[in-house]
């Protein structure tokens, strides 16, 4: 396990300017207590052990890579490879990290759990763990996003959580976040909040991280197995970021891999309904930390829109910003028509139904891989699955009312998106 201890930061908390702890008073203690806690974990092999016994005999790690050359074929012919986050226990890369916190839970000595959730995936996750260790459980949930992660709901209240809907603001991630924050500081004696990525005060954004970076250390030796060199590109859809986070980490100090996060175009960034934080924003706090933040002149938080609950979110990890501010990662966005399109694409030519947040790195990887050429090799992290969005597929499909002809085929992409960031 010693490959996934990471390098301490230079300044902790912080990634460059970005990052931080902005949070009441209040909770100072409980994230001080919490930093503790990861730090001596991380180092005790009881704890590392325990964490690593649960991937495999419960998620399902190391979980596999998947070569897609139907898929590839509409890219240019690069050669496409998957990581399968979607086939962990619960669908997607989330239960990584939940697991980890669960068991710092039970270490701290507290009883309960809250999680915020916006896609759904998360929320199950973190209902999962409780459930396997006997933590009440209590979700917060946008309630647009309830309604349209309806399945994710009901799969939660069957493990046992509470799930509480949010109706306040753009009634979607960002809302639910904030009154999981007011939980937390209301019941912070007995209670954890499991944070689903990396943003939120220090030490979320860099604790998370560590938990998703085996994403990353496994596709780096699958890859170099399979193919006998290092991809070209590092593909991975960023909301807030963590499963991007977790596949890039591995790779930051391979400089001729090229990482690049996709965001949530929505309806393009010419009509302000959107989640494109690094086209549209500028640095702000949210949410106890410092990164880039969809904001009015006023600093008043803007809201944000995409067709994927888990990436509707106005701002993004500060590790992304500094990435991005360095020029180590690049950042573009896939609007839903162009997310939709990649998510049939990959149904009808490689019988896989990624999930909405997956399907934007899939958008991306189709014009990488137009661009780079059939020389090219590139890793996409899919990091979820899409049972959850069946309902959102087959209405953009017009499949429900039993129309059998969706808006367009997998072999007739519709009209490129507006605007899309060159490399």
């Amino acid at each position: 396990m010693s490959d996934l201890t990471p390098e301490p930061l230079a300044r902790p908390g912080r990634f460059g300017e970005f990052g931080g702890r902005y949070v009441p008073e209040a909770l100072i203690p409980a994230l001080e207590e919490l930093d503790e806690a990861r730090r001596k974990a991380m180092v005790d092999p009881e704890f590392m052990g325990e964490l690593e016994r649960l991937h495999r005999t419960y998620t399902g790690r190391p979980s596999i890579i998947t070569e897609v050359p139907r898929f590839a074929a509409h890219a240019g012919n690069a050669r496409i490879i998957l990581k399968r986050e979607d086939l962990n226990h619960t669908g997607s890369h989330k239960i990584n990290n939940v697991l980890a916190q669960a068991l710092l839970t039970k270490r701290m000595g507290k009883t309960r759990v809250i999680a915020e959730t916006g896609a759904g995936q998360h929320g199950v996750a973190t209902a999962t763990a409780a459930a396997l260790m006997g933590l009440e459980c209590v979700i917060y949930m946008g309630k647009v996003d309830t309604e349209r992660q309806a399945l994710n709901v009901a799969r939660m209240k069957m493990l046992g959580a509470e799930v509480v809907p949010v109706p306040t603001g753009s009634a979607t991630l960002k809302d639910a976040i904030n009154d999981a924050l007011r939980d937390w500081v209301t019941n912070v004696g007995n209670t954890h909040y499991i944070l689903g990525t990396v943003t939120g005060p220090h030490p979320f954004p860099e604790m998370v991280r560590d938990f998703h970076r085996v994403i990353g250390v496994e596709a780096r030796a699958q890859v170099l197995d399979l193919t006998g060199r290092l991809p070209d590109a590092v593909i991975a859809c960023v909301g807030g970021g963590s499963n991007a986070m977790g596949i890039f980490h591995r790779f930051i100090d391979d400089a001729g891999v090229h990482l690049i996060g996709i965001e949530a175009g929505g309806e393009g960034v010419e009509s302000g309904r959107h989640a494109a934080r690094f086209a549209a924003s500028s640095p702000g706090v949210l949410h106890g930390t410092f990164s880039y933040l969809m904001q009015d002149d006023d600093g008043q938080t803007l809201e944000s829109h995409s067709i994927s609950a888990g990436l509707d979110y106005p701002s993004v990890g500060p590790e992304h910003a500094y990435l991005r501010d360095t020029g180590r990662a690049e950042y573009r966005y896939a609007t839903d028509a162009e997310t939709m399109h990649a998510f049939e694409l990959l149904c009808r030519t490689e019988g896989i139904i990624p999930a909405l947040e997956s399907a934007h790195a899939l958008a991306g990887a189709l014009e990488v891989g137009r661009e780079l050429g059939p020389d090219a090799l590139l890793l996409v992290n899919l990091s979820g699955r899409g049972d959850k969005d069946m309902h959102t597929a087959a209405e953009y499909f017009g499949l429900l009312d039993g129309e059998a002809t969706p808006e367009g085929t997998a072999d007739e992409p519709r009209a490129e998106g507006d605007g899309r960031t060159q490399l």
